[in-house]
């Protein structure tokens, strides 16, 4: 067993709340050997994170503590050491310099105010004792080795300066700067485009052959474990409920909750009518007992899957109707360059000469990385950026025309979903004010009662609890918010909605329930959606139609099945090849490449 590197044996964190005791890790128990990779994988409170921060020793105290158990780690002089029992000053000798950790968002991770190479230059500087000039050349060398453009551009850039790929690479430069035994990432790619995703993935296993290290991936997609992981830990309220080789684990899942995961994730190959859910495999009796309620992920796909057939004839009865919305030859231009006298002498065209139909009841999905334009375009069809020209004719009217209070009245009929539910939520009104308000403003019903009562119909339609009127956005959860931001949307009783990004920071098990949550409700009340992201699985599982949009121009539009299945374009197919797509062969043929 000489190879073990880190073994956790029955490792309890615990933290008091005013609710009591959460007992966030319990009694976990598991090993890492030398140059393996193990991915954990769980929802959001599974307690993946808080067991890589209690191995990095970063649990804040009050209120978390590590209870019990050990985390015996194997030090580069040979020592076996328990680092539950290090005093804070010996174990900064370890964090960083032999276990590393990568978090899961850069922005809040790199400090604002110091520039990206001065942050490495400090871990190198604490670490491996160089002096400024040494450090700065190491730094540009690292910068050099995770592939980020013009180094020494970026050595003496800000964190504001830099795209969420690009900052995601400085993290894992300052993470490898002094060669790690173990190295801890926690969701680095999620929110990140596909294509990025996937670099990143590349990126993080290449450095990890150079300088030989360990790695724990965590991650809440599958999907991502299938593409980087020798073995998966699949944690569930604290608890390990199933471990095992990657492809023991796609090939032959035990536990209802592994099942639920694996199943949640937008099949490519397949049509669905709804996405399985975690809750569909799973739940509780009384006692509180399990009960497994599918046997097999099989058996649970049979039941929603739809035919070519049905989904082909949806759209014919779709498109035989006048659409709602036609967008031409849009352009919305933002100045990049002006000259002295004010006068634009550039541009960044970020929606280039744009043109489609969406027809009543249809899900047109627009798909590309960042900065294809994709969000500006939705932002001008509800003239929330400045179209510079083109028509946008919604029901027969062009709205670029329309006054300040003829678009006041249109805003009832046209909605949007944001990206992110926190920063669009007010956090000082409660979230039954919140989806009050446009009610309030528009001078829907008669009095405050009688939209309370809405509200309270609105929330139980987005499956929430009707308690939760009088709580604040910071007590929820990122799928909770995300259903009261779609809740606020329904309350002027709109037809046409634009979904922006609305799934893209969620566990894949709380997106599965969103994006079937959408469906329901473009089922029951007949809306037209425009849905925006980078995920091309989640757009085609969603859309009727698909544009597929690169640098502010549509590259292909056609039925979402037919785009994915016979890609024209080669940015279309770099897309698709991108997406982790978790296939049996696909991890057979990676671990015999290891293995030779």
């Amino acid at each position: 067993m000489s190879d073990i590197l880190l073994d956790v044996k029955s490792l309890e964190t615990h933290f008091s709340t005013e609710e009591g005791l959460v007992k966030a890790v319990d009694k976990v128990s598991f090993t890492i050997r030398k140059g393996e990779t193990v991915g954990i994988v769980g929802e959001s409170g599974s307690g993946k994170s808080v067991t890589s921060l209690s191995i990095m020793r970063l649990i804040p105290e009050p209120p978390g503590k590590i209870a019990g158990g050990e985390i015996l780690y194997s030090n580069r002089a040979g020592e076996v050491v328990d680092l539950t029992k290090l005093s804070d000053e010996e174990m900064r000798k370890y964090r960083g310099k032999e276990i590393a950790m990568i978090f899961q968002e850069p922005m809040t991770s790199l400090n604002p105010v110091f520039t990206c190479g001065d942050q490495v230059m400090e871990a190198l500087s604490l670490h491996l004792d160089l002096d400024k000039a040494a450090a700065k050349q190491r730094t540009i060398e690292l910068f050099e080795k995770v592939q980020l453009p013009t180094p020494e551009r970026i050595f003496d850039a800000y964190p504001h300066q830099l795209s969420g790929g690009q900052k995601q690479r400085v993290m894992i430069a300052m993470a490898m700067s002094c060669d790690p035994s173990i190295l801890i990432a926690d969701e680095p790619t999620t929110a990140l485009d596909v294509t990025v995703q996937k670099t990143i993935l590349e990126l993080m296993d290449t450095l990890k052959e150079e300088i030989d290290s360990s790695v724990i991936f965590i991650t809440h997609d599958l999907g991502v474990i299938a593409e980087i992981a020798d073995r998966v830990i699949v944690m569930y309220k604290g608890n390990i409920v199933e471990q095992g080789t990657v492809y023991d684990i796609f090939k032959n899942p035990q536990h209802p909750y592994t099942k639920g995961l694996l199943a949640c994730r937008p099949p490519l190959g397949k049509r669905l009518s709804k996405l399985p859910t975690v809750d569909d495999f799973m739940g509780f009796d009384e006692q509180g007992k399990m009960i497994e309620k599918v046997a097999s992920i099989e058996e649970m796909i049979a039941k929603v899957e739809v035919s070519p057939e049905q989904t082909a004839q949806r759209f014919k009865s779709l498109s035989a109707e006048t659409p709602v919305l036609q967008v031409k030859n849009l352009r919305t231009w933002f100045p990049s360059k002006k000259n002295f006298f004010g006068k634009v002498q550039s541009w960044v065209k970020a929606v280039d000469d744009v043109s489609f139909d969406v027809f009543p009841g249809e899900t047109m999905g627009l798909v590309g990385e960042s900065g294809c334009g994709k969000t500006t375009l939705g932002r001008s069809i509800l003239r929330l950026a400045p179209v510079k020209e083109g028509e946008i004719i919604y029901k027969g009217r062009n709205i670029l025309d329309l006054g300040k209070a003829d678009m006041m009245e249109l805003r009832k009929e046209m909605q949007i979903i944001f990206q992110d539910p926190y920063s669009s939520l007010n956090p000082r009104l409660t979230i039954g004010s919140a989806i009050m308000e446009p009610m309030q403003v528009h001078g829907i019903f008669n009095n405050d009662n009688e939209r309370k009562d809405r509200v309270i119909e609105l929330l139980e339609t987005c499956n929430m609890n009707p308690d939760h009127f009088n709580r604040y956005p910071h007590e929820f959860s990122g799928g909770q918010r995300q259903r009261i931001c779609i809740a606020r949307a329904l309350a002027l009783n709109p037809s046409f909605i634009i979904c922006d990004e609305s799934v893209s920071a969620l566990d894949v098990s709380v997106q599965a329930s969103v994006l079937n949550l959408l469906i329901d409700l473009r089922e029951r009340f007949k809306f037209t959606y425009v849905f925006i992201s980078h995920d091309l699985s989640v757009v085609k599982f969603m859309s009727d139609r698909m544009i597929v949009m690169n640098r502010g121009q549509i590259e292909e539009m056609g039925l979402a099945d037919d785009i994915y299945n016979h890609p024209d374009r080669p940015y279309t197919q770099k897309l698709i090849s991108a997406i982790p797509k978790g296939e049996l062969k696909d991890i057979e043929a990676r671990m015999q490449r290891i293995q030779s």
